[in-house]
Parts: structure tokens; sequence; C-alpha cells
């Protein structure tokens, strides 16, 4: 293989090994020691100021309503979400962010801010826009590679 393509592997592999790692330890501070790295992205999809139903959150997780059910029962118990059945259907449950929740999902946005600053300091416009093209390609792989979509593989890649 040539360089580029082991200095690209290198990244990748430290990077996604290291990522929700780092996160946790940068997120769940001393005031939020009481959930998870997961409960904070749970936090996250359920979103300031607005109710969300179950499914929405659960696909947008992709986890299924079970699994994001025990998760919220926690995060009830802990005060970070309310639950609300809806009033015309009351097989739909509504969930939200109580005001601790919202000081969670603002300091984990916080440092998505600061994730972003930093991988973007020094880059030129042109160098931000190719960033963003690889990224978003490498996102559309992993995308298509659980959706179960076939993903072709590029035997001569950066060769």
């Amino acid at each position: 293989m040539n360089q580029t393509y082991d200095m690209f592997n290198e990244i990748l592999v430290k990077l996604f090994r290291d990522i929700m790692d780092i996160e946790g330890k940068a997120i769940i501070t001393e005031e939020f020691q009481d959930i998870s790295n997961n409960d904070m992205h749970i936090i996250e999809a359920i979103g300031m100021n607005e109710k969300k139903n179950m499914s929405t959150v659960a696909k947008a997780l992709s986890v299924t309503i079970g699994t994001l059910t025990i998760a919220i029962n926690s995060l009830v118990k802990k005060g970070y979400v309310n639950r609300v059945r809806s009033e015309q259907d009351r097989r739909v449950v509504y969930i939200s962010l109580t005001p601790k929740g919202e000081k969670a999902y603002k300091h984990h946005e916080e440092f998505h801010r600061q994730m972003i600053l930093a991988t973007i300091d020094g880059l030129s416009e042109e160098e931000t826009r190719v960033l963003v093209k690889a990224l978003s390609n490498l996102n559309d792989f992993f995308r298509n590679m659980t959706s179960g979509r076939d993903v072709t593989f590029h035997e001569n890649l950066l060769m």
C-alpha cells in the first residue's frame, strides 16, 4: 500500500477507536456524572424546546423503541427527560428535555462546537470544502453499509 493510504488508515482507525472515549471524558463532567455518553446522545436526539415521539427519536438513533424506552426510563428518573402520553392517542408517548436535560444538551453542544472549530482551525475555505466533501463521502459509506445497500470497494484506492 502507498503512504497516503497508510496515513489515512492510521488516522481513521485511531480516530474511531478514541472518539467515543475522548468525547465521554470531555462531556461527562462532575455535574453530569450520573449519565453516560450514550445518554448524552439520546438527550441530543431529543433536542431543545420541542416534544418528540419515541418513534422519531428511536429512528434518529437507529435503535428499537424498546431499547430507547429503557434509556428514557433512566433519564426520567434522573430528571433529564419528561415523558407525556398524547391526549389524542394514548399509545403515543412524547418526550422532551427538562431544564436539567437542556443544560446537559447545551454542554454537549459546546463540546461539538469546540471540536468543529479545532478541526477547521487554519483551513482555507477551499480546504474546508474538501474536508466536508471527504467526511460526507465517509458518512455515505457508513450509511450504505448499515442500510444493507451494496457498497462497492475501490481496489485501486490511492494507488
